[in-house]
């Protein structure tokens, strides 16, 4: 029998393990399904146990230009983080440190933002992307990617430079800091934790957009997303060679997004325990 002070650590654990199998499981079949030729993916019941063939990898290079669609992704996904930092850094820090009466009002504006479905937004974007020739352009996608994400970054932005103390700033202006040189050289050290999470979250969540990248783009902007969606065919789905391309699109952002779990846990969770 085990110690009754340790019956609460024990079922924690093998409940932390069951949610654990049950979050990684739909990835693990995923990658599984992806070494099965079509007759095995579509086998009833399942097959766990397999040769497993490098073909599906193959046709998907040689069908889809996968070089292609990864370029354009990392292109727009690094592209509008950039762009979307540069805008939200100062932005979030003359909400932060120079507060209006109107400030927490226009924080909760650009929330409400993201509440409206993208769709509602479709036909006006695709309209002036049209009317600009951009479509089908790693230039529109940046545009929209940066639009899209810059609610969520000014808002972890703003909360990182609140957990500076004005102290210093204080201290800095005593000194004759300037505007500039007070952003330069006293908030943007003290916030640079704050700073790396939010772009590692928003090159994560430009990365994964589907919705703009199916609508705004084709095969020669395309992203990875658009790629996943070209198996989707009138004949059916090809599970084998979708789940293949599936693994190939999120490997490099899942193996990016594992060796940066510490900045985007301390991003998510700003503000959260004080």
């Amino acid at each position: 029998m085990p110690d009754e002070s340790r019956l609460p650590l024990i079922l924690r654990t093998i409940g932390a393990w069951v949610v654990t199998l049950l979050l990684f499981f739909p990835l693990g079949w995923l990658v599984l399904t992806s070494f099965k030729t079509e007759l095995q993916a579509i086998k009833v019941p399942p097959l766990f146990f397999f040769e497993p063939t490098l073909e599906n990898f193959t046709e998907v290079q040689r069908r889809s230009d996968y070089l292609l669609f990864a370029k354009n992704s990392v292109i727009t996904s690094i592209g509008s983080t950039i762009i979307g930092l540069a805008i939200a850094a100062p932005a979030a820090y003359s909400m932060a440190f120079f507060r209006t009466k109107r400030t927490r009002d226009i924080l909760m504006w650009m929330l409400s933002t993201k509440m409206m479905p993208a769709v509602g937004a479709l036909v006006p974007i695709y309209v002036i992307a049209q009317t600009a020739g951009l479509l089908d352009t790693r230039t529109a996608l940046t545009i929209v990617f940066t639009l899209s994400n810059l609610p969520i970054m000014v808002w972890m932005l703003y909360t990182s430079y609140k957990d500076i103390p004005p102290e210093i700033l204080e201290a800095a202006r005593m000194d004759g800091a300037n505007l500039w040189t007070e952003f330069r050289h006293v908030v943007l050290p003290l916030s640079i934790g704050g700073l790396a999470s939010t772009g590692l979250l928003c090159l994560i969540l430009s990365w994964n957009e589907a919705f703009w990248a199916l609508n705004l783009s084709s095969a020669k902007a395309g992203t990875l997303a658009t790629m996943i969606a070209s198996y989707s065919s009138p004949e059916g789905l090809f599970w084998a060679k979708l789940s293949a391309a599936s693994v190939m699109a999120i490997a490099p952002i899942v193996v990016f997004g594992w060796f940066s779990q510490k900045q985007l846990v301390q991003g998510l969770t700003f503000g959260a325990v004080k």
